[in-house]
């Protein structure tokens, strides 16, 4: 039977090692199954299969070291079959890794309390957490439905819990779920469990396209993409799971909502997926009972035909929403350029994507005294002496038969001289071929050990402009970093010829530059303010293919999307960069998503009878628009340059989970939200005597595409505070727009709904969007926000 360590030995087995400098600890994972993955139903068996590998460990040990180089710390026999190690000798941890039966080693490091880092980021173990019953309960209750690339089951991430009352095998149904489990290949009958409460995957339009290929894609739930995982871990990913990749333990992982159960509908796959698929995914998930949707998955282009709105996917999601489903999916990765949306229902939770307050930073030292950062999560050289630098060039065959471009990108073994490249940092550089993936950083690093050098440096070719490199982000088996500045890629070169003696013929006879690479798998937690990622998805929203705007904010939320840590599938062909790892570190409004859905999990367990609408209005109207270090506007990156973040950057804002569970006052619904309403919003047929916009639906914003003259907004809110309340109406005006409300100052008693309306004067035209904000200030210490964006094209009455 397979097991989780079945893969998680994929990204251990070409693993780089270090050599002892001291006594250290190691941790040794052995092949046979620990408890937890037998097939035994009995648990009396326990306690003497758990002796018995503990025995084993003892007995291999003793057979195989002298007593006196090693103390065995623990042995591990419940989620994981091992032991640790602490040893003082170097040919003793040789002798451990040529040991038949030992699977994979890696080294202990120090570590602090600190997960990866977004629930800390979004207060939630000091929050929401504890108002749940703790994290292992938090979103007990609920179902997520992730329709993405589908899920590795055998990551611990996604392990049956002993909190969750059931082991790996026992399906929990949670309320109205009824999924069910459909096994196949690489996923038994025994993946599903109280954590991935039911799996199914759609693949018939992809087959029938002839792009599925099962040897490739798997025709079962599993994930053979990665993506799936991802997601799905970040959203309802078990707390505490440690985030090891090459040896190195990069903090605790874990979702958003860790009691919640996920269903899975893998409908998309590494070559993208078909609408078709995706919708009887969809379709499945609501018949089945989930509570929420997560969709990291969108059109490539906005739809064509009168409406983005009345698509076939637009329009079942709207079904979905009436069932009292929320639907989340990302807003598109298309940033920053205006209207790059690509979720675009009113109906439709949209996502947009921040960065975080960490930062992983690499630098390298010259001899010189110089420094220089870059990035690359790698370990660092040896020991804090300096190492010589060399060129690729410089330390090559004069007769190789590889191209020169290939010899100084570092993509082969076969040039290099190892006695001159041994003990060297070796100066690669990124080439047009990184662009094009025919080189790759990670055979960079494969390179480089294999030749014995100290290190690596990938400096810039001077005729490549753009300083976002592929595969900047990676993990590093190898001392490595990646130069992403023109300036200090000079600046390196400069220092080493400066430095290198040669021969009359060019040939390089004596390194004396040098250098040391500092560790980059580091974490720093600086207080740097989030702001709008680059390559999230902006506004305005649109009506159509001809990018015709609507009167609906979009986004509509923002959360942490870049640099995210959560599981992965090692089988994934997909990325070279992560090729094999258990964990991934990756950006994206696809990663923001999930941490919408598993917040809007706590959230419907706080309040079960809360309808989609409340939920987002929770969100929303409690989001952050300033930071919480510096109490600045949140900025927004663009091209070049960050600017004050608008609406349509990130909607209303950072969502901050602790508010977002007690609104104070929510929109409740969304009436009239049909087809019929959605075309006369739109004005695509269905006459109607009265003039309907998309300004009109009770959402807890209020956009206006085309404003001439005035227009009156009325909004229904809803007291769920669980007391009377008393409210100020405070509104920051757009440019151009006066903005009257009534009543200004109301009293609201628990429970109860109150109309407001806002009329809104054109009074100045400015061809563009302006924007503002009306706020609504409790006595009770609830603060409302709804944000406003109004594009006036004419101060005359229509």
């Amino acid at each position: 039977m397979a097991t989780i360590l079945t893969f998680i030995a994929l990204s251990f087995m070409t693993t780089w090692v270090p050599l002892l400098s001291n006594a250290k600890i190691f941790i040794v994972l052995m092949k046979d199954d620990p408890f937890v993955s037998t097939k035994s139903k009995n648990f009396e068996d326990i306690d003497i299969y758990k002796e018995r590998m503990r025995r084993q460990h003892d007995i291999l040990l003793g057979s195989l070291l002298e007593k006196s180089v090693y103390t065995k710390v623990y042995s591990y026999t419940h989620l994981i079959n091992g032991f640790a190690i602490h040893l003082t000798s170097d040919e003793a941890l040789d002798n451990l890794w040529n040991t038949e039966g030992v699977r994979a080693i890696y080294e202990d490091v120090k570590m602090k309390k600190l997960t990866t880092h977004t629930p800390d980021f979004l207060g939630l173990p000091a929050g929401v957490w504890p108002k749940l019953g703790g994290p292992t309960t938090s979103g007990a209750g609920v179902v997520i439905g992730m329709i993405d690339t589908g899920i590795n089951p055998f990551h611990p991430s996604f392990l049956a819990q002993a909190s969750n009352g059931a082991g790996r095998g026992t399906i929990v149904k949670s309320g109205k779920f009824k999924g069910k489990c459909v096994t196949g290949d690489r996923f038994p009958e025994t993946a599903c469990n109280s954590k991935i409460v039911g799996a199914q995957y759609f693949a018939r339009a992809a087959t029938a396209a002839g792009e599925f290929n099962a040897s490739r894609d798997y025709a079962s739930p599993f994930d053979a993409d990665g993506h799936g995982s991802h997601t799905a871990s970040t959203a309802a990913g078990n707390h505490q799971v440690p985030v090891i990749v090459n040896h190195f333990n990069y903090g605790y992982a874990s979702g958003m909502a860790p009691g919640a159960g996920i269903a899975v509908y893998k409908a998309m796959y590494s070559f993208g997926g078909f609408m078709s698929d995706v919708v009887a995914a969809v379709d499945q998930a609501v018949e089945d009972g989930v509570d929420i949707l997560s969709l990291s998955v969108g059109p490539a282009s906005v739809p064509t035909g009168p409406s983005a709105f009345l698509n076939v996917l637009e329009m079942q999601l709207l079904f979905a929403t009436r069932a009292g489903v929320l639907v989340v999916q990302a807003a598109g990765n298309g940033g920053p350029s205006s209207t790059s949306i690509l979720s675009f229902s009113p109906w439709i939770t949209s996502v947009a994507a921040s960065t975080t307050d960490r930062r992983y930073n690499n630098s390298i030292v010259l001899g010189n005294g110089q420094s220089f950062s870059g990035s690359g999560l790698s370990p660092p050289t040896l020991s804090e002496v300096h190492f010589p630098l060399a060129a690729a060039s410089d330390v090559c065959k004069g007769n190789t038969s590889s191209a020169l471009l290939t010899v100084e990108s570092c993509q082969e073994t076969e040039p290099f001289i190892r006695t001159l490249v041994q003990g060297k940092i070796v100066i690669c550089t990124y080439t047009f071929d990184f662009e094009s993936e025919a080189a790759s950083i990670a055979i960079v690093a494969d390179t480089i050990q294999k030749v014995g050098a100290a290190g690596f440096v990938l400096t810039m070719d001077p005729d490549i402009s753009s300083e976002k490199i592929k595969g900047a982000t990676m993990t590093l088996s190898v001392p490595g970093l990646i130069l992403n500045s023109m300036e200090a890629s000079t600046a390196l070169r400069e220092y080493y010829n400066s430095n290198t003696l040669r021969s009359r013929s060019g040939r390089a006879i004596s390194f004396r530059a040098t250098a040391k690479i500092l560790d980059g798998r580091q974490a720093s937690y600086n207080s740097q303010d989030p702001v709008v990622a680059s390559y999230s998805s902006r506004g305005p929203d649109v009506n159509n293919a001809l990018l015709d705007t609507a009167d609906v904010l979009k986004p509509n939320i923002m959360a942490p999307g870049s640099s995210i840590w959560a599981s992965w599938s090692p089988n994934s062909e997909g990325d070279q960069y992560i090729k094999g790892q258990n964990f991934a570190l990756l950006s994206g409004t696809s990663m923001a998503t999930p941490h919408i859905a598993g917040i809007a999990a706590l959230i419907k367990q706080k309040h079960p009878g809360w309808s989609p609408a409340a939920i987002t209005s929770a969100m929303m109207t409690t989001a952050d628009v300033t930071n919480g270090y510096s109490s600045t506007p949140i900025l927004a990156q663009q091209t070049n340059q960050l600017t004050p973040a608008t609406p349509f950057d990130f909607g209303a804002g950072l969502v901050n989970p602790s508010r977002a569970i007690d609104p104070g006052l929510i929109f409740k619904a969304i009436p009239g939200v049909d087809e019929m309403s959605v075309r006369r919003a739109v004005g695509v047929g269905c006459p109607s005597k009265k003039k309907a916009w998309c300004s009109d639906l009770n959402m807890p914003s209020v956009t206006i595409s085309n404003l001439v003259g005035s227009r009156n907004v009325i909004r229904r809110v809803t007291n769920v505070a669980g007391v009377d309340e008393t409210y100020q109406v405070i509104v920051q005006e757009p440019l151009g727009v006066s903005v009257s409300v009534r009543p200004r100052v109301f009293n609201i008693v628990a429970k109860a709904s109150k109309h407001i309306t806002f009329v809104l004067n054109a009074t100045q035209t400015t061809n563009t969007y302006s924007f503002g904000e009306i706020m609504f200030q409790g006595n009770q210490n609830h603060t409302v926000r709804v944000p406003l964006a109004v594009f006036v094209s004419s101060t005359l009455h229509s």
